[in-house]
């Protein structure tokens, strides 16, 4: 019995922690500061509660076949190895078993459906540029027939980096480069696939907040990492003065592109305007222990079937 309840326990933590960690990371002042280490938080915290998900079922299912869980997961696969299907499991175990192997099913179909909603959309977006955009080899972008100061990224194998001419005749040539820097770093960083788990997620369970909070979150930071990437070869002033006069009320970034001035622009101003301490190497350590941590419990317990099988 205690072994079985170490198990469920493992499994279980990262879904009760689930909704109040990403609460309080949301709103962690640190994460502004250290924006990559509190990604990999939040990468952690999605693949954890995953882990622990699934394996709460497969513990709750096998229990009945051994008294520890790496047991009667091993026990489980010899019975259907040997043609005795699912003998020793009442009806609560098998819901259990069933909840346990259509989890992942339910979440790569969703994870499936968002990635070929967003190469259509990509499509649609760099058909739509190639008609209408000219391509300034000077500024190495695509340049749109709009009055309104508009810039973004495309992403994909054909990548795009895209500026309206509204945006050329408000910004000085040093902003310019800044934005474009910006939109390039979205795309040599894949942002979007960075994102996309989390917009998988928000879909595959749209009445749990914790995803929606997860993914919004996500998409600021790598707004950050991407200003990060510009303030180094354009400074943080003209980075900072670049995002403002690209602020446009009310507009809205076209779909399934990264753009530059959409999200948290006052934190992000704050951030490159403010003298503020960056947190040391402790707290980014601390960062990655507690991802390694989240990680490792539920992946302990799914993997101890496969060792006991090999031992």
């Amino acid at each position: 019995m205690t072994a079985w309840t170490l198990a469920a326990g493992i499994a279980l933590l990262p879904l009760l922690l689930g909704g109040q960690v990403t609460v309080r990371l949301a709103s962690a002042a640190w994460t502004s500061r250290r924006p990559r280490a509190a990604l990999v938080l939040w990468q952690a915290i999605g693949l954890s509660a995953g882990l622990g998900a699934f394996g709460l079922g497969l513990i709750a299912a096998v229990a009945p076949l051994a008294a520890a869980f790496p047991h009667g997961a091993h026990v489980l696969g010899d019975q259907i190895v040997d043609g005795r299907g699912l003998s020793g499991l009442g009806w609560g175990h098998v819901a259990a078993l069933l909840w346990s192997l259509s989890l992942p099913a339910w979440l790569l179909a969703h994870t499936a459906r968002t990635l070929t909603r967003a190469a259509a959309g990509q499509r649609r977006q760099r058909l739509l540029i190639d008609l209408v955009a000219d391509l300034d080899r000077g500024y190495g972008a695509y340049v749109l027939p709009e009055a309104r100061p508009v810039a973004y990224c495309v992403p994909g194998r054909q990548t795009r980096v895209v500026v309206s001419r509204g945006t050329l005749e408000r910004l000085s040539p040093r902003h310019v480069h800044a934005v474009l820097a910006h939109e390039r770093a979205h795309a040599r960083g894949h942002h979007d696939l960075v994102l996309l788990p989390f917009a998988a997620l928000a879909q595959a369970f749209p009445i749990l907040s914790a995803p929606r909070t997860a993914m919004r979150a996500v998409s600021v930071l790598l707004e950050m990492l991407a200003d990060d990437q510009a303030r180094r070869h354009h400074g943080d002033l003209v980075l900072a003065q670049a995002i403002v006069q690209m602020i446009t009320p009310g507009e809205q970034q076209p779909a399934h592109t990264l753009a530059l001035a959409q999200l948290d622009v006052a934190q992000r101003l704050q951030r490159l305007l403010t003298d503020a301490a960056t947190p040391g190497r402790g707290t980014a350590i601390a960062a990655y222990s507690a991802a390694a941590g989240l990680i490792s419990g539920p992946l302990t317990v799914l993997v101890a079937p496969i060792i006991c099988t090999l031992l």
